[in-house]
């Protein structure tokens, strides 16, 4: 009997494949509003994000950010004196060309929304008075308005990824944290009952490109794709 090919079940939203409510019980942003300085109150581990987490607290509440490299609990940090320094949150205007950045607000007030994995940075590349270039780590630069906020700084747990992952239960569970589909089979590996790809004498793989109309079931593959074959 066949079943429901992977795509429906993650599409229909059981549980299986629902990220749990309590991997992101932090959420990272910054007030509207900063002035003076704050503190790190503490460094917090969270399975959903890349990074650690460091807990701000300021003069109005508390908030959660990305930890930058090399913060210690106890650290002061400021919002608005301008000085280049790692874990300052200061807007783009003020923010030396060159400097490495973190965190950005992608609209000025919006908490932060660009480069917040662990490790990555953006260079300031150039300064104008409307608008801030920014070199991401794509090596491809992007616009943003010189009133946007970033912090200052790389964010930590770069090393991440240079421990091996030894056992593949762990990596099950790394995968399972974030609601990822792990191990993924391959489609032409199926049998034929299970996916449109499955079965096939000789593994001769059909066509990827399904039909515009195609239904959930057959809808896989390459959906609606600009352009087809071999770049030349």
């Amino acid at each position: 009997m066949g079943k429901r090919i992977i795509q429906q079940a993650r599409g229909k939203g059981s549980s299986t494949y629902r990220v749990k409510k309590k991997a992101f019980r932090y959420k990272l942003s910054y007030p509207r509003s900063l002035t003076g300085e704050g503190i790190v109150l503490k460094i917090v581990d969270s399975g959903a994000h890349t990074c650690p987490i460091a807990k701000i607290k300021s003069n109005e509440e508390t908030f959660y950010i990305p930890a930058f490299k090399n913060l210690v609990e106890g650290q002061k940090i400021s919002f608005e004196n301008g000085e280049t320094k790692d874990g300052n949150i200061l807007k783009l205007k003020d923010i030396p060309v060159k400097t490495k950045v973190y965190c950005i607000e992608s609209r000025p007030g919006d908490g932060g929304k660009y480069i917040k994995s662990g490790g990555t940075y953006a260079t300031v590349s150039r300064l104008s008075d409307k608008e801030a270039v920014i070199l991401m780590p794509s090596k491809k630069e992007k616009k943003f308005n010189i009133h946007s906020r970033a912090i200052i700084g790389i964010v930590a747990g770069s090393g991440r990824t240079e421990k091996p992952i030894v056992k593949a239960g762990k990596q099950f569970y790394i995968k399972k944290t974030k609601s990822k589909l792990w191990p993924r089979t391959s489609a032409i590996k199926m049998n034929a009952i299970d996916h449109p790809f499955g079965s096939g004498r000789g593994k001769n793989p059909k066509s990827k490109i399904a039909k515009r109309n195609a239904p959930p079931g057959r809808r896989v593959g390459l959906i609606r794709p600009r352009r087809t074959g071999k770049r030349k």
